[in-house]
């Protein structure tokens, strides 16, 4: 990678109070807000070197920071004239692609519908549906707003154009790295605010929240693991069905955009109002609390409320840790909102259900009956299609790589350069809409995205 910035463009600007970042090239492409992380600013150096324009609009000092490249534009307006001001931009500079990291947050979603009128591409980055070491490459959105196939015959045929998969993990990043990076970025963005004093950051905590109860909730984390051991240990000793529920977190895009929850608490009710109706007398549910969580929604006293409230406080179980791999070998099935941890389930053979939209809920993959029924003989799993699902994933719209890991950064830099100057991303796996959002291919206002 270049070592130096670029020296912005000369070429004449009919918009004074915006710089590109680089001149003219193939593809006319536009950053906004990215990862906590160089890659953007990396990402931006290839691009160029492949013959691409590169332009840039800072929306919050975090992401000006992580940047570090002169001629970035800066947006300090009110959101209000967010749509108007990106509007002109692709407009005045030729702009033939939008990126951005995070497909829900507020100015991305504006920049969306932007480029749908427009008539250009707009591309989003996230953490891989593959984790840990992936990153997704889609147009436009994920889960809800994918164009990714969710036909399972469409999946079977396309999965012959794509080698076998393999999914052992090269690249590794430790937590603490992504962690701080996460920290830094989100208080830039929230907290010194002199000069993006009216930035909108659409998190659903205020990042104090976020972060230091998490900190100080890590320091029971031993404690936690000692008694998910006991727990999953003692109902595999004696061979007590289970069903595992993995939480996400509460401030999870996922979960309050892709999902009809406003409030994981919703989910847990549903999920043990079913359980103590309808799953078998002797059977057990097993919440376990993601990885990450901050500890300030106090799940295992809330799911013990609720279980108690609908008399199965005996048959309900919570873990703040325990081995996934472990746990899914023992259980009977899982039951989740549109978490990664799917796929997780799905590749142990172990019979899902997803109550969101996520992109592995197909029809031979997931149970595709009411939560009622899953309980007592949930849908095996079609392992052919499954394996047909991540191969087209993996050559479509996920990329190996990482956002942290610098041997990992380079390899997702190449791949997405590659599909992104040869119109590679989604590639045959477009459904040409979002075949997950309701009305989408039928004509309905959210035709085509």
């Amino acid at each position: 990678m270049p070592k130096r910035d670029v020296p912005p463009s000369r070429r004449p600007r009919p918009m004074g109070w915006m710089l590109p970042v680089s001149g003219r090239g193939r593809e006319r492409i536009l950053f906004l807000m990215g990862p906590p992380s160089i890659f953007w600013r990396e990402l931006s150096f290839a691009l160029e070197e492949g013959g691409h324009s590169v332009f840039k609009i800072n929306l919050n000092l975090g992401d000006a920071i992580w940047w570090r490249r002169r001629g970035a534009v800066a947006f300090r307006g009110r959101f209000a004239r967010w749509e108007a001001f990106l509007d002109r931009f692709v407009a005045d500079y030729g702009i033939t692609q939008i990126l951005y990291y995070a497909d829900r947050q507020p100015y991305h979603i504006v920049a969306q519908r932007v480029a749908k009128r427009r008539g250009i591409d707009a591309f989003v980055l996230e953490n891989g549906y593959l984790r840990p070491d992936w990153i997704t490459l889609e147009r436009n959105g994920m889960s809800l707003y994918s164009h990714f196939p969710s036909n399972p015959e469409q999946i079977r045929a396309l999965a012959e154009k794509f080698p076998e998969l393999n999914l052992s993990i090269q690249y590794r990043h430790g937590f603490v790295i992504e962690m701080a990076s996460e920290i830094c970025y989100n208080f830039l963005a929230r907290f010194y605010r002199f000069s993006y004093p009216l930035f909108r950051s659409g998190a659903y905590y205020n990042p104090f929240v976020e972060y230091f109860p998490g900190v100080v909730y890590k320091i029971s984390a031993r404690r936690r693991e000692a008694v998910a051991r006991r727990i999953v240990g003692t109902l595999s000793a004696a061979r007590r069905p289970f069903y595992l529920c993995p939480l996400q977190l509460q401030s999870d895009k996922q979960v309050l955009e892709n999902s009809p929850f406003r409030h994981i608490t919703a989910f847990i009710e549903q999920v043990i109002a079913s359980f103590a109706a309808y799953a078998p007398a002797d059977s057990v549910l097993l919440f376990k609390e993601h990885p990450h969580d901050n500890g300030v929604e106090k799940w295992a006293r809330r799911i013990g409320q609720i279980a108690m409230r609908f008399g199965i406080g005996e048959r309900v179980e919570f873990i703040g840790g325990g081995d996934l791999g472990e746990i899914l070998r023992h259980a009977r099935g899982c039951v989740l909102v549109n978490s990664t941890v799917g796929l997780y389930a799905l590749r142990a053979e172990v019979p899902t259900k997803a109550l969101g939209t996520a992109i592995y809920d197909v029809p031979g993959l997931t149970d595709q009956r009411s939560l009622d029924d899953f309980w007592s003989d949930p849908s095996p799993v079609d392992m052919e299609l499954l394996h047909a699902l991540l191969r087209v994933m993996s050559g479509t719209v996920q990329v190996k790589g990482s956002f942290y890991d610098p041997v990992g950064r380079a390899a997702a830099i190449e791949e997405i350069v590659g599909r992104l100057g040869l119109g590679r991303v989604n590639g045959v796996a477009d459904a040409g809409c979002a075949p997950r959002l309701p009305g989408a291919c039928k004509g309905g206002k959210h035709d085509v995205w």
